[in-house]
């Protein structure tokens, strides 16, 4: 166990089902509670690539001293009820929770049992924006890209555990609540307390990397999601690659590999398979020069995990002839608010020219000096299932 963070115990308890939810814990506890071991439950999801990175993020955590409880939430039709009985003594004991996704049905469901005072919501990605939102307005707390559809019988069936939920997610007299966030916040809830998430635990752990020539390409799941349609997605991939010169691009844990194939075949481009969160990898490197990207998290938080270095981050808008039929009514609006709401990014269309070689004076300017880091090598893998 690292001297860092002491013994680890029931305190503070903290919830992730994703690996940036996980990376996030940990720049949350590096930035607020040094020295405070975390019990983090990882509730497990079946996909083996989100598992397989959740798995490297949680060696990640045992060094920094935390102690990880690794749940197979969803491992049967029985998990559920085992896990949230097994949950159900640390949840009461806990003075604090901290949690990554407030939309998950399985983490509102772990509020209503506990009884600590101090709540804590780190980032989960461009999600984040959407329930500080929802929170502010009181309203029931929906995913942005199915609000404005009907709901559906689980929906219906859930809605007194998600009402509950939101109603602990709101600050009172014995509840404080936090949100770690490196996203922008148009509404802030009353009560809450905001603290800004600057990924000081990556750029102390990881890097310079060392920074390539050429351009990468982060890879979306809008297509997996129902947003984006497939062929305008890989006809727009193809456009990006051939005028800004990509050679990879980094997948999202959630693309199909067939999607993926179909890709490859159209592009040329090899295709990466990140082992950890994007913001680490390219903290590790090789990285391009250029990283492009559609409108995502990653628009937020890699000028911050690249800061100190000339890496350029550019954001490519979606064109609403690319929605499908059923993508939420929220979705452009939404995606262009990701975009317009970064900061560093250069805004580009497909048929736009190279931002390395077509930024002036005018353009955007390198990320601000800090002290160099030590290099560490970088963790990818192609096309292919995940490790276990």
């Amino acid at each position: 166990m690292s001297p860092r963070a002491g013994n680890a115990g029931p305190h503070t308890l903290a919830f992730v089902e994703s690996p940036v939810q996980l990376l996030n814990v940990l720049e949350w506890a590096h930035a607020h509670a040094p020295g405070v071991g975390l019990t983090l439950v990882v509730l497990s999801p079946l996909d083996p690539m989100t598992r397989g990175q959740l798995r490297r993020m949680s060696d990640l955590a045992r060094d920094e001293g935390h102690q990880v409880r690794w749940e197979e939430a969803r491992g049967g039709p029985l998990a559920p009820f085992q896990t949230v009985g097994g949950l159900t003594g640390p949840l009461r004991r806990a003075h604090r929770v901290v949690l990554g996704d407030p939309f998950s049905r399985y983490v509102q469901l772990l509020l209503t049992i506990t009884r600590a005072r101090n709540l804590v919501v780190v980032d989960d990605g461009t999600a984040t924006m959407e329930f500080v939102g929802q929170l502010a307005r009181g309203e029931r707390l929906v995913r942005w890209h199915r609000k404005g559809g009907r709901p559906g019988p689980r929906d219906v069936i859930f809605a007194p555990v998600s009402a509950s939920a939101r109603r602990r997610l709101t600050p009172g007299e014995r509840r404080r609540v936090e949100i770690f966030s490196s996203m922008p916040m148009e509404d802030t809830p009353a009560g809450v307390t905001v603290r800004a998430h600057t990924f000081a635990w990556t750029r102390t752990r990881f890097g310079p990397p060392r920074i390539t020539k050429g351009a990468d390409l982060v890879g979306t799941s809008l297509v997996e999601t129902g947003v984006v349609d497939d062929g305008r997605y890989l006809d727009a991939v193809h456009a990006l690659a051939t005028a800004h010169g990509v050679t990879r691009y980094f997948a999202h844990r959630r693309e199909s590999t067939a999607k993926l194939h179909r890709l490859a075949a159209r592009t040329g481009l090899e295709i990466v398979r990140p082992e950890l969160p994007l913001e680490l990898i390219a903290r590790r490197g090789p990285i391009g020069r250029t990283i492009l990207s559609f409108p995502s998290t990653v628009v937020h938080t890699l000028p911050l995990a690249l800061s100190g270095t000339d890496v350029r981050v550019a954001v490519c808008d979606i064109d609403p002839a690319w929605l499908t039929e059923h993508a939420s009514p929220r979705a452009q609006g939404f995606l262009s608010g990701v975009t317009d709401t970064a900061r560093d990014v250069h805004r580009l269309s497909p048929a736009a020219p190279d931002p390395t070689h077509a930024a002036g004076p005018s353009g955007p300017a390198p990320f601000t000096a800090t002290p160099p880091l030590a290099a560490t090598p970088p963790s990818t893998g192609l096309v292919g299932p995940a490790a276990p």
